[in-house]
């Protein structure tokens, strides 16, 4: 494997100042393709938000030497909000924004590649339509088509194939296969163990702590798999408080 382009040292993420993960260590090699898995109330969403530098850490760190442009980041679908009257199109080109600026013209070369974009998720003719007309898959084909226009070096996924179709998963798949073999770094957060296993050569587990961190056989092991079991059973919502000069005041996510 290459050098490193992400480290965790010991870090911990808190939402009024409570710990939602904490004490995760490890590293995200460079062109690697990883999963974030583990049980409902895991941490993992909060854990892909502290990579991406949207949570501040309560305790630790995390490392890395990329711009923010470097990162493209798709959020749960739940988290967007589809009735702002926008196009196929234009929302695809949002992608562009580091090429053009948030106020800059979209260039025709821009134009020209998301449309490209559009006809590598398959959704040619698309370009006019409204996405809260969009079924649930379509809209998830046009957010990996922004991101595609966005390439970015470090993608990060947050539950990618959730209501979605099957047919539209496996064109996904194959799409974040093509960004690991173009040499780009994935992390999905999933919750199918399935998934991972098919797809996905690295996995970290987490049960709001480190389960388990490295190739996904070992690491989604049956003994792995019943002790983030065992620690999901003995969460306690009412932890110990973080410093609260540190501790972010939002709310957790999955």
């Amino acid at each position: 494997m290459s050098a490193p382009i992400i480290t965790l040292r010991n870090l911990t993420v808190a939402y009024d100042r409570h710990p939602a993960v904490h004490h995760i260590s490890g590293t995200v090699e460079r062109g690697s393709l990883t999963a974030i898995a583990g049980p409902n109330g895991a941490g993992k969403s909060t854990l892909l938000k502290a990579i991406m530098g949207e949570l501040r850490p309560a305790e630790g760190a995390v490392e890395h030497t990329l711009a923010r442009t470097d990162f493209g980041y798709l959020p749960q679908a739940a988290d967007i909000n589809r009735r702002f009257p926008m196009s196929v199109l234009d929302t695809v080109l949002l992608g562009a924004w580091r090429n053009s600026g948030a106020f800059g013209a979209v260039s025709r070369e821009d134009r020209n590649r998301a449309r490209l974009a559009l006809q590598t998720v398959g959704l040619e003719g698309f370009e006019k339509r409204h996405i809260g007309a969009l079924s649930a898959g379509q809209f998830q084909r046009v957010l990996f088509a922004r991101l595609l226009l966005q390439d970015a070096k470090v993608i990060l996924l947050d539950e990618p194939f959730t209501a979605i179709d099957a047919r539209t998963t496996r064109d996904l798949i194959d799409i974040i296969h093509n960004w690991h073999s173009d040499g780009r770094t994935v992390i999905a957060v999933l919750h199918d163990f399935d998934q991972v296993r098919s797809h996905f050569p690295q996995t970290l587990l987490i049960a709001r702590e480190m389960v388990s961190w490295g190739q996904t056989e070992e690491a989604l092991s049956p003994a792995n798999l019943l002790k983030a079991r065992a620690m999901a059973e003995r969460w306690d919502d009412n932890a110990e408080v973080c410093r609260p000069d540190t501790a972010s005041t939002q709310r957790p996510a999955a």
